[in-house]
């Protein structure tokens, strides 16, 4: 696959936010005429020639080992998401061109959504490396409601918080889960790279976002495992909520993902996500296997 504008990006985008000092270069040089460090510094800390890695950082990846990717991970100081996406691009340089295909949906067993019925106490959905919303427990759809107002489906997380006006009130954060949405998407597109339906997701939005298009250049990349965010529903106000995200094994390699929101006990979210659980038991409609249940008219 040619991904080296992917590649050149991504390198000279970390290069120009690593000063000499963080790198351990002593001051001095004159004049700087780039941001951060030039590419001569980067490959005389990482051990290899500067006409080497120039032809790195302008995409010809292809061939070139672990321990060299290790050693330019370490001089850019990637974090785990931006190594595990350097080399997710090495990987995908190594592949014979293809065409991008489709991906068949991945199906939901129903062992999966057994299991995310019995979650009561938790907010809990499946979704792919696409962020589209696969499956989910009652609570999982009540806290996420506004998403699922719109009819289309599966309901996909970047296209609610870049396309509906709702996505600004329901986010405190906007700002915040905007960047990750797009970090993450970012990171997909490196391990998936031949996924036909995440290029048109990613074309759909840049076209119509310029705050989608902005973050996508900016090449972030994010594993997302937990933490902490922050809601102003509808229904129920404002819930502080911790959320935990584990890869769910699929027999089909899928990248499927299960994500738990959380409320510390004894604290008013908790007393929210009662309330929440309370309206939608009234609220929901009968769901089918692997489908999230159609948002009902609000009360």
């Amino acid at each position: 696959m040619d991904n080296r504008s992917d590649i050149r990006d991504f390198l000279a985008s970390r290069r120009a936010r690593i000063s000499p000092e963080q790198a351990g270069l002593l001051p001095g040089g004159g004049r700087r005429r780039v941001p951060g460090l030039r590419r001569e510094e980067v490959a005389v800390l990482a051990g290899v020639s500067t006409d080497w890695y120039t032809r790195l950082e302008k995409g010809h990846i292809l061939g070139v080992s672990e321990d060299v990717l290790e050693a330019v991970a370490r001089v850019l100081q990637l974090d785990e998401a931006e190594r595990t996406y350097l080399f997710d691009l090495a990987r995908s340089a190594a592949k014979p061109n293809r065409a991008p295909r489709r991906r068949s949906k991945a199906p939901i067993q129903p062992r999966v959504q057994w299991m995310l019925d019995t979650m009561t106490g938790s907010a809990a959905f499946v979704a792919n490396g696409r962020l589209d919303v696969l499956a989910t427990n009652t609570l999982g759809w009540a806290l996420h409601s506004p998403m699922f107002d719109s009819p289309r489906r599966p309901a996909n997380f970047a296209r609610f918080q870049f396309l509906d006006p709702q996505a600004h009130d329901y986010y405190q954060d906007w700002e915040g889960a905007a960047n990750i949405t797009v970090a993450l998407l970012r990171a997909e597109a490196g391990r998936r790279p031949h996924d036909t339906q995440l290029r048109e997701l990613v074309g759909e939005l840049s076209t119509v976002s310029e705050e989608f298009r902005t973050r996508w250049a900016a090449h972030n990349v994010r594993i997302h495992h937990n933490g902490a965010k922050q809601f102003h529903h509808p229904v129920v106000g404002t819930l502080d909520l911790s959320f935990c995200t584990l890869d769910l094994p699929s027999d089909e390699h899928s990248g499927l993902r299960l994500t738990l929101y959380t409320a510390e006990p004894g604290t008013p979210s908790e007393d929210g996500l009662k309330l929440l659980a309370s309206w939608a038991a009234t609220k929901a409609t009968t769901t089918t296997a692997g489908q999230p249940a159609p948002a009902p008219d609000r009360p």
